[in-house]
């Protein structure tokens, strides 16, 4: 990993090395790893760099590590807001939700899915099954789950948010 020392700046280097540090040098940790070290970023993402870094830690191929990151909806390599806002279109969302999550968010928020807002605060991501369906619709804020959301419901959780996020 020493390697790459020179592409991290210092804080960042530190905390990748304290998150590679706290786990076994197993592949099978992958998952734990970039969700650790993603979460601890103000930013809440990753970037090319540090996937090598935890590629090369590993003993994994980089191109295993950016499949893994670009599969699952979770990570992002693109920097994203304090909150991210997570909805669900598959099936059993799609049917329950009679006013359209997305819609509503994205009107309450003034952003398109995919962005975040100008202040930083939130970023409004699709998401494959939350693994709620019985409660559907349903919307992830960061590791929160709501659910049997209505527009009402919705900006209540935003102006909670809001209330508390120095926004």
């Amino acid at each position: 990993m020493w390697f790459f020392i020179e592409n991290f700046h210092r804080g960042a280097f530190m905390e990748l090395t304290a998150v590679l540090q706290a786990y076994p040098k197993e592949q099978t940790y992958l998952l734990e790893i970039l969700l650790k070290y993603q979460a601890s970023k103000p930013t809440h993402h990753l970037e090319e760099d540090e996937l090598t870094a935890i590629a090369d830690h590993l003993g994994l191929p980089a191109s295993h590590v950016f499949s893994v990151v670009s599969f699952y909806s979770f990570f992002s390599m693109t920097p994203r807001g304090r909150y991210i806002l997570q909805f669900c279109r598959d099936v059993p969302c799609h049917i329950s939700d009679t006013f359209s999550v997305r819609e509503t968010l994205e009107t309450l928020l003034g952003i398109k899915t995919g962005e975040t807002t100008e202040d930083g605060v939130f970023t409004l991501e699709y998401s494959s099954c939350l693994g709620a369906c019985d409660l559907a619709p349903v919307l992830r804020v960061n590791d929160t789950l709501y659910h049997h959301l209505t527009v009402d419901k919705i900006k209540a959780i935003l102006a909670e948010i809001r209330s508390g996020s120095d926004a």
